[in-house]
C-alpha cells in the first residue's frame, strides 16, 4: 500500500522519503542513513522526531544499526507473491520488482493431479499446462512457483508451453488472447514440508518446514483460470499494510 506523504506525521513522511530513495537505488545496502543531526537540519524537526525516523526504517527492514558505524541501509528480504505480481503488472506493466529475475524450469502439458483438477473444474488426469519457475533477487531465491492452467488455454496461447519468461506473465497473456480477466482470487498460506524439488531450489533439507502460499484465480465468468503454489524463500518477511 502506498502512503500519502501529506497525511503522514513528520517522522513517517521523512522515513517514507528515505525508503523511496532506497527503492530507487539512490541509497544502496551499506550506505549510511541520514543522521539525526542531518535530518534535524534538512527537515527542520526536533531531535525526537529525527530519532524516530531511524526506528521506522529498522522496524520495516530498510536499515540496521552497526556498532561503531551507525545506521546503514539494508535490503528488505521481502517476499513477492503471485497476487503482488498481478497487482504490479496491472499498475506498471511489469510483474517483477527492481532487481528481480525469473528462470523458467519447465513448461509442459501434463495430466492434472486430483487436487488441481478439482480446483480448475476438470476431470482427474485431464491435460493441464504446468509451468514451474524460480524467482530470484540479489539476495537469492524469492520463491519456487508452480502454476497449473486448463490445457485448452495452450491453443490460444502456445507460449505457455515454452520455457521462456512471459512478458505479461500468465495473467496478462490469458487476458490478451482470450479476454478472460482474473477478477477474484483465494490465498492460502501454510507451513509445509519442502518436497524434493523445492528443497533443492531453496537449499534446505527435504522435509524442512517452509512457508507456502497457494493461489487460485477466477475470471469474470466465475471460471477458474489458474491454480498456483509457491514455496517461499527462507528468511524473508511476508507482510502487508492495511488502513483500519
Amino acid at each position: 500500500m502506498s502512503e500519502n506523504p501529506t497525511a503522514l506525521p513528520p517522522y513517517r513522511r521523512i522515513a517514507a522519503a528515505i525508503k523511496a530513495r532506497i527503492d530507487r537505488g539512490e541509497l544502496q545496502p551499506g550506505d549510511a542513513i541520514p543522521s539525526v543531526r542531518e535530518i534535524m537540519r534538512t527537515e527542520n524537526v526536533s531531535t525526537a522526531t529525527a530519532t524516530r525516523v531511524a526506528a521506522v526504517l529498522r522496524n520495516e527492514g530498510y536499515a540496521e544499526s552497526v556498532p561503531g558505524i551507525g545506521t546503514i541501509v539494508t535490503r528488505p528480504r521481502q517476499l513477492t507473491t503471485g497476487p503482488d505480481r498481478l497487482t504490479m503488472l496491472r499498475a506498471t506493466g511489469d510483474g517483477l520488482r527492481p532487481g528481480e529475475r525469473t528462470e523458467i524450469l519447465s513448461a509442459e502439458l501434463a495430466p492434472a493431479p486430483t487436487h488441481v483438477a478439482d480446483a480448475l473444474g476438470l476431470a482427474a488426469d485431464d491435460p493441464v499446462v504446468r509451468r514451474q519457475r524460480v524467482y530470484y533477487d540479489d539476495l537469492g531465491v524469492v520463491a519456487l512457483s508452480t502454476s497449473w492452467l486448463p490445457g485448452s488455454l495452450a491453443d490460444a496461447a502456445p507460449e505457455l508451453l515454452e520455457t521462456v519468461p512471459l512478458p505479461k506473465m500468465t495473467f496478462g497473456l490469458i487476458e490478451e488472447r482470450t479476454g478472460r480477466r482474473a477478477v477474484r482470487r483465494r490465498d492460502i498460506v501454510s507451513i509445509r514440508a519442502a518436497p524434493d524439488d523445492a528443497s533443492t531450489v531453496l537449499e534446505v533439507t527435504p522435509g524442512t518446514p517452509v512457508l507456502s502460499m497457494t493461489n487460485q484465480y477466477w475470471d469474470q465468468h466465475g471460471e477458474s483460470t489458474e491454480y498456483a503454489t509457491d514455496f517461499l524463500g527462507q528468511g524473508r518477511d511476508l507482510r502487508a499494510d492495511y488502513d483500519i
